[in-house]
């Protein structure tokens, strides 16, 4: 246990030495008209290539926040690929999570994608994992979960929760 708690802090050290170091780059998404809204529905689009996070209503940006998503990169075609998936899917109730804080599950894969053997399980939008949940934004430094969507906050993922609820939004556009 004290092995695992000294690798941790030894991360979080060195991942912030290097940040004020200026060699990483941290991802601020801009919060502006520049988010692709447009659709005859509410939903949740997310821009794979800025790493953002958009809930729109119609063609109107309600909010957007930064987002980590799977370390292995996008694309997920199988379990445990750490891949996050490209298309639009169907969102299901947001629920709490231990690992996560509040997690709302994404119905990866489709029928028509089970068709063409994808496989996985477990694929959601999600907030802070609770160990590090006190590192903030510097969360979603790296992409790093097993491909799911990643907010950084708990107050972030609040609030997508409560807009999915609220709202009866019920498809994400992972693009």
């Amino acid at each position: 246990m004290r092995l695992k708690v000294a690798s941790i802090a030894a991360v979080v050290l060195v991942g912030t030495s290097a940040l004020a170091a200026g060699l990483l780059g941290t991802r601020s998404p801009a919060v502006g008209g520049d988010q692709n809204c447009t659709a005859s529905d509410g939903r949740i689009v997310v821009d794979l290539e800025k790493h953002t996070l958009a809930l729109c209503d119609r063609d109107h940006l309600v909010a957007a926040f930064a987002v980590r998503l799977g370390r292995g990169g996008i694309g997920k075609t199988r379990e445990g690929d750490g891949k996050t998936p490209v298309g639009t899917y169907s969102l299901g109730e947001p629920r709490p999570s231990t690992r996560y804080g509040t997690f709302i599950p994404i119905d990866f894969p489709t029928a028509e994608q089970k068709k063409k053997g994808y496989t996985g399980s477990a694929v959601g939008v999600h907030g802070p994992p609770r160990l590090v949940k006190w590192m903030g934004s510097l969360v979603n430094t790296f992409d790093s979960s097993d491909g799911c969507v990643g907010v950084a906050r708990d107050a972030e993922i609040q609030t997508i929760a409560e807009w999915v609820r609220a709202a009866s939004v019920r498809t994400i556009e992972l693009r």
